[in-house]
């Protein structure tokens, strides 16, 4: 009986000199890459008791350069820190134009726009990639990401910290009486 793959979710962002790739698999195991200077990505694994097999093909828009390229393999997911040839800002991630599929979502949680992508953050610094050389995942395995030993973890909070610490917003006429009528029942 023919196993069919499926397609884990795959998340993106950029900057002008990389492109972030988050695989999210939980306990993936066998993981393999291929990953090619004209911008081919292949990725395959396993996952769960049943080894369900699972599968990522794409033709990224632009070439890459694979020698500056890392991943990290985690108990999660699978990160990729896929280095551009040229700096310069994609449109899109993927060569064809058409609508991107399914499983393909743009990372929130990583994007930076353009005009707002600061010098000092060109890479993301908390992700720890420990120098992880795409050709050891064909062995499977490999080691966790998160932050480096005696690095500040805060540095992702600090955004959401400042946006608690914003005055409230001001509310119109219409949702104060709205409000105060809600109070008297």
């Amino acid at each position: 009986m023919l196993k069919m793959s499926r397609h884990p979710t795959v998340k993106w962002a950029q900057r002008s000199d990389v492109v972030f790739i988050t695989i999210e698999l939980p306990d993936a195991q066998d993981v393999k890459l291929k990953l090619e200077p004209e911008g081919k990505f292949f990725f395959s694994a396993t996952s769960g008791v049943d080894k369900v097999p699972y599968e990522v093909d794409m033709d990224l828009l632009d070439k890459i350069d694979f020698a500056e390229s890392k991943a990290s393999i985690g108990k999660r997911n699978i990160c990729y820190l896929v280095k551009k040839a040229e700096n310069k800002w994609w449109s899109r991630l993927l060569k064809k134009e058409a609508k991107p599929p399914v499983f393909l979502k743009v990372d929130w949680d990583r994007w930076v726009d353009e005009d707002e992508e600061d010098e000092d953050n060109k890479v993301a610094s908390d992700m720890d990639f420990g120098d992880f050389d795409f050709s050891k995942l064909n062995m499977g395995g490999g080691e966790g990401f998160g932050t480096a030993e005696g690095e500040d973890d805060d540095e992702n909070d600090t955004d959401e910290e400042n946006a608690e610490e914003l005055p409230p917003l001001k509310k119109d006429a219409l949702s104060l009486g709205a409000e105060s009528e809600f109070k008297k029942d």
